[in-house]
């Protein structure tokens, strides 16, 4: 599954979110560091879901840009 990401800047590092992986996150120094994390964090959020038996939501979130 493909999911979308929301990163953002912070003083001194970066955080990441998935919008529909609600709790979970990363941070990390750089926008490629954050890439890496997010993406195994969302690996051990969907294992975690799967070991509880709890369903696993599907990618619904779209990230887009829009001039302004």
């Amino acid at each position: 599954m493909r999911y979308a990401i929301v990163i953002e800047k912070a003083n001194e590092n970066y955080s990441a979110y998935v919008p529909d992986l609600p709790g979970c996150i990363a941070t990390g120094d750089s926008v490629a560091e954050i890439e890496v994390e997010i993406g195994e964090a969302i690996r051990l959020h969907v294992e975690g879901l799967i070991e509880d038996g709890l369903p696993v939501p599907e990618p619904t979130a779209i990230a887009e840009y829009v001039e302004a």
